[in-house]
């Protein structure tokens, strides 16, 4: 058996991604018990008074070639991490990390098969669809003042837009517990998640003590979709842009997302117009 040197150790096959997986692991567990990272872990169930931002979007997705069982499966698992996330206070100087408050998902904690991302395709994994609600947690962020300090994307066409067309409905990655997302609170003021489940939606709010100067917009400029060598991607650059309240002037354009996500659901369901040769 010959070992192709450019290929690397982890797409040998499952067990070498396995333990690769798992050295990662460790690594991470090794980076974060030497650092001097002081992570948020206080809950409050009383809420701050002021609405920072506010998100929804829905537990299940519906269409062509989606497994329903996994669709029902990840809001189990959605459900189970908002217990842990709801009411989450992150004090000035603190750090948040989604896997240090949400823990390891397990069999044993009730977590279910869902779908996750391994290289480029689709497959199920125990606590799969935990990206759903990460990516609601970046869009609340990114309406804010906080300070993203470790973010990592996957695919932005997971499955075909419902309604209009949202920047950044999905492509925020995590997979316990080196693939994190983490933010800073960087201001004087505390800030609280608040996170909870009806029977269709996820819904998400950040508050704070007070209000803030500026109030926070996503756009996004040059959507489409292209072919590349028999694939397709949605292409499109997102901004954050600050406005100052009192007066509504732009004050801030910060580009935080140059989209390239391949496309992972049935070509067929790509709105025509949007494709661009």
């Amino acid at each position: 058996m010959f070992w192709n040197k450019d290929k690397l150790f982890c797409d040998i096959n499952p067990t070498c991604y396995a333990i690769s997986e798992q050295k990662e692991i460790c690594v991470r567990h090794i980076h974060d018990f030497l650092g001097k990272e002081q992570f948020a872990k206080q809950h409050s169930r009383k809420k701050l008074p002021n609405l920072v931002s506010a998100q929804d979007s829905h537990l299940i997705k519906h269409g062509k070639g989606i497994d329903m069982r996994l669709q029902y499966n990840k809001a189990v698992n959605i459900r189970l991490a908002c217990k842990k996330l709801n009411g989450l206070i992150i004090h000035p100087g603190e750090t948040f990390s989604f896997w240090h408050t949400v823990g390891k998902t397990t069999k044993r904690r009730g977590f279910k098969d869902g779908r996750v991302i391994i290289g480029d395709k689709l497959i199920p994994g125990i606590g799969g669809g935990l990206c759903n609600l990460s990516n609601t947690i970046h869009r609340l962020i990114l309406h804010s003042p906080l300070e993203v300090t470790e973010f990592h994307s996957h695919s932005d066409a997971l499955a075909p837009d419902e309604g209009k067309r949202v920047p950044f409905s999905s492509g925020t990655s995590v997979s316990y517990n080196y693939i994190d997302y983490r933010f800073r609170n960087n201001t004087d003021e505390d800030f609280q998640l608040l996170l909870w489940c009806d029977k269709d939606n996820l819904h998400g709010q950040l508050r704070s003590m007070k209000q803030f100067p500026c109030r926070y917009e996503l756009s996004e400029e040059g959507h489409h979709f292209a072919e590349e060598n028999g694939k397709y991607y949605r292409i499109s650059k997102i901004y954050k842009n600050s406005f100052d309240r009192e007066t509504g002037e732009l004050v801030k354009k910060e580009l935080v997302l140059d989209n390239h996500s391949e496309v992972m659901f049935d070509y067929d369901l790509i709105p025509k117009e949007l494709i661009k040769v």
